[in-house]
């Protein structure tokens, strides 16, 4: 099963995968199409609120939001890891529970990073919301390192979260029953 989905003028085909017995949700995966990966970071540079700075969660919001600053001619955006690395000095972390992820995970960001973010307005980006879970421990890792949030967007809004006003998204992706009809 398959669901079929308008982007902001550009169609994919979504392969539905069981989240429960009774749920299912669509898979929607840039990376590897680069069509796709630069249209929605057209697209969302050009709905963009001011900032200074975007920041992502790893992995799947990366090549999303290395697009969107090509596209608007910046240098530099932030990445929250899923582990912390060597070269990381000074961590903040916050431990989120996301749709997508079976297990509790947590975020990761460098103490430089968290430096860089401060009295800076920052832009949440990521390629999916769903729960919202991933958007909080954003939230909070700028809110933590003395950033302003000043806007949330992601290509996909799923189920209830098309309903979010702090979050600009290109199109709404639905939730399915096991039969593969959307809710």
């Amino acid at each position: 099963m398959v669901y079929k989905i308008d982007i902001a003028g550009l169609t994919r085909e979504l392969p539905l995968c069981p989240l429960s017995g009774e749920l299912n949700i669509a898979a929607f995966v840039m990376f590897g199409d680069v069509e796709l990966t630069e249209h929605c970071a057209k697209k969302l540079a050009e709905i963009a609120p001011p900032h200074d700075v975007m920041i992502t969660a790893e992995s799947k919001g990366i090549p999303l939001v290395y697009a969107m600053a090509h596209h608007m001619g910046v240098n530099r955006y932030l990445l929250a890891r899923k582990s912390p690395k060597l070269y990381m000095r000074d961590v903040k972390k916050y431990e989120v529970q996301s749709i997508t992820t079976s297990a509790r995970q947590t975020l990761y960001l460098d103490g430089y990073d968290a430096e860089y973010m401060k009295g800076k307005r920052v832009l949440i980006v990521d390629d999916v919301i769903s729960t919202g879970a991933s958007l909080e421990a954003l939230e909070h890792l700028v809110t933590a390192s003395g950033g302003t949030v000043v806007g949330k967007m992601a290509v996909l809004a799923e189920g209830d979260a098309i309903n979010r006003a702090d979050v600009i998204a290109l199109a709404p992706l639905p939730l399915f029953d096991k039969d593969g009809k959307a809710l």
